[in-house]
């Protein structure tokens, strides 16, 4: 089957590898759409991905074509969503409910053959019927929702919140939409791509700026999440913190990304310091809400590649054009 392949650090391609066949209680999917994101491009320069060469791709949506001998959930033909988390369920972690930082951890499209492929490999346990209204090539926004509900999980946001999020990119379009479901009372957004701060707009946010100064909230926000990653964005951020507020890293750092805090401030005016990784309990509900309109996928989705393209939608994804970029191997 075709792929793409992170051979090395830098180099993606896309060539044939071998197809995949399901254990026991595995599926074989074929994969309709396959999004990018920020994890993508951090395998690409190294980081995460234990070894290399990877099949990428942690975001993605298809049609079972083959099941595993003892699998009964799901038959072929079904269209799913994949959840990329792969636990030990053995560890200290898993077993007091914080798989997402289980000491084996692992990810389809990480540590095993992912999903930017015309087939992929998954656990029955991983996949989770689509109804029939939802188009499975919209279903890779499933995963990273997820994300962003896992998020709001750690937030626990008071109703009445007065909300900044730093970056519109997906995932920060993603944490707009949940925060305007969840009762904030304004929802602000810094990022200095001013296309992205369009859409932003188009959603409905309160404000947008490309920079917090401009915005009319001198002391400060509720809840600030940073969904950009960068140094000088969750340094400003912390900063805008109100009293008795918090903040959320929910971006991804680079490995030697470091900030500085106040210890006396966080201490003083109680402030929260906390973070967000990847998806706990959380794919479900994020697959119920995106079934009930949560994300329009129109917006959400900027481009729709063949998976050829994959090098080139990494480039277009590192250089920050457009929204989400997902790949669909069967064009």
């Amino acid at each position: 089957m075709k792929a793409a392949v992170i051979e090395s650090v830098g180099r993606a391609v896309v060539t044939e590898v071998p197809d995949p066949t399901p254990g026991p209680r595995e599926v074989v999917v074929e994969v309709a759409a396959c999004g990018l994101c920020g994890t993508d491009l951090h395998i690409l320069q190294g980081e995460f991905a234990p070894k290399l060469p990877i099949v990428p791709g942690h975001e993605f949506a298809g049609t079972v074509v083959a099941t595993g001998t003892q699998v009964t959930e799901v038959a072929t033909g079904d269209r799913v969503a994949v959840d990329p988390s792969l636990y030990c369920h053995e560890c200290r972690y898993c077993r007091t409910g914080h798989n997402n930082l289980c000491e084996r951890w692992a990810a389809i499209g990480v540590t095993t053959a992912g999903g930017a492929a015309q087939y992929a490999v998954a656990p029955v346990a991983n996949c989770v019927k689509l109804p029939e209204h939802v188009r499975t090539e919209d279903a890779a926004l499933v995963e990273p929702l997820s994300c962003a509900v896992r998020g709001y999980d750690v937030l626990r946001s008071r109703l009445g919140a007065h909300v900044l999020i730093y970056g519109s990119g997906t995932m920060g379009l993603m944490m707009l939409e949940l925060a305007k479901r969840t009762g904030a009372a304004s929802v602000d957004m810094v990022d200095v791509n001013p296309a992205r701060l369009e859409t932003a707009r188009l959603l409905g946010v309160s404000a947008a700026a490309a920079g917090a100064d401009e915005l009319d909230r001198p002391q400060g926000w509720d809840v600030v999440v940073d969904a950009t990653g960068n140094a000088a964005a969750i340094q400003d951020g912390l900063d805008r913190v109100a009293k008795a507020g918090t903040f959320l890293q929910f971006g991804v750092a680079d490995y030697a990304t470091r900030v500085t805090i106040d210890p006396y401030r966080i201490y003083n005016q109680e402030i929260t310091i906390t973070g967000s990784m990847a998806v706990l309990h959380s794919y479900e509900r994020a697959a119920e809400l995106f079934a009930n309109g949560v994300l329009d996928p129109e917006v959400f989705i900027s481009d729709r590649l063949p998976l050829d393209r994959y090098p080139q939608a990494l480039d277009q994804f590192a250089a920050g054009v457009g929204r989400k970029i997902v790949v669909m191997p069967q064009q």
